[in-house]
């Protein structure tokens, strides 16, 4: 794409879509993978002062250089258009309809979806889908924060420490994320889960 067609398909197009929205979803994710804005710019190729233009609202990033940010961040595109069609803008603040949700696919199957408006408070909710047999990660993690859940259907093999539970529909738990912890789903029928952390992790 010439530069010329790249400045004219910028996403300021969309009156929904306002640079100074789109810059504070990618500062919200930004901050919520703990990346400095020096790091996303080795990432991308961007220039520091580009970026801060970006996430401040000053400049208007056009659909290839979103699309780098967005790989960058793992995420596509979409987590930054998610509501650019079909949404009341009196809402979007506040509520996320099931329709609309910004969703994360991995490599094992796992898809997370976005229950929050955005990842700027304090509090971030995700529904998880665990394909039969699917695990989170092969080793355990830690990060800062607390997180809690509730299984909504299927089963969840949790291993917070050196501790290993087995949850079912119903069951819910609550442990600081700083104690290594995995899971995975042990049964052969879909299991979702709702998560609760704080502060956002993605």
């Amino acid at each position: 794409m010439s530069a010329a067609k790249e400045r004219a398909a910028t996403v300021s197009e969309d009156e929904d879509l306002t640079p100074s929205r789109v810059g504070a979803e990618i500062r919200d994710l930004r901050k919520a993978k703990r990346l400095t804005i020096k790091e996303l710019s080795l990432a991308t190729s961007l220039s520091i002062g580009h970026l801060s233009e970006i996430e401040r609202g000053i400049a208007s990033p056009g659909i290839k250089t979103l699309h780098d940010i967005a790989k960058a961040l793992g995420v596509t595109i979409g987590w930054f258009l998610h509501n650019a069609e079909g949404g009341d803008p009196d809402e979007r603040d506040f509520i996320v309809r099931a329709s609309n949700r910004r969703t994360l696919r991995f490599s094992s199957g796992i898809t997370d979806e976005l229950l929050s408006p955005n990842l700027r408070g304090q509090l971030e909710l995700l529904m998880s889908r665990f394909p039969p047999g699917s695990t989170e990660t092969g080793s355990s993690y830690t990060h800062h924060g607390e997180e809690a859940g509730l299984v909504l259907t299927g089963s969840l093999e949790l291993w917070i420490g050196e501790q290993s539970f087995t949850l079912r529909e119903g069951d819910s738990f609550s442990f600081p994320s700083t104690t290594p912890h995995r899971y995975r789903n042990p049964g052969n029928v879909e299991t979702v889960v709702v998560w609760a952390i704080t502060p956002p992790s993605y």
